[in-house]
């Protein structure tokens, strides 16, 4: 049977999931408080990492894309749900300009930025999906380690 490690920096979404997990009788599961950044895993260990709904939040994506590289084994997929925030409002645009001054972190980018950014660091796009609709998008991306 396969096992998940389930990462949040959040202690308490750690606990919803747990609490979640638990309700499903699904046991397969290890649950961590930890950033990307403070997270120190063995190289080549994993066959899947998923990055959901952080990447605009995170101070270097080109950081966090090496070490999801590292953290890979060769072959293995990185998916992620992304907010793109760089064809927004010019509110959102000020908005991440000033988040550093309240100790917050919003990186605006395209959908265009991050798949150039996730090539760039060695992986090659499998899939993606940006919805239709109103609203900030998230775009989906399955991108394989090469």
């Amino acid at each position: 049977m396969k096992h998940i490690l389930a990462t949040d920096g959040s202690a308490k979404m750690i606990k919803i999931a747990q609490d979640k997990a638990a309700a499903a009788k699904i046991e397969n599961i290890t649950f961590e408080t930890t950033t990307i950044d403070d997270f120190t895993p063995e190289k080549e260990t994993y066959d899947v990492v998923m990055g959901m709904s952080i990447l605009h939040l995170v101070k270097n994506k080109e950081a966090v894309f090496k070490k999801v590289q590292d953290m890979l084994k060769p072959g293995g997929v990185f998916i992620s749900s992304t907010a793109c925030l760089g064809n927004t409002s010019v509110f959102v645009t000020l908005l991440a300009k000033v988040s550093g001054l309240v100790g917050l972190v919003l990186r605006p980018f395209t959908p265009e930025e991050l798949k150039a950014s996730l090539v760039e660091a060695g992986f090659e796009i499998d899939h993606e999906w940006l919805p239709d609709g109103e609203g900030v998008k998230a775009v989906f991306i399955v991108a394989k380690k090469v």
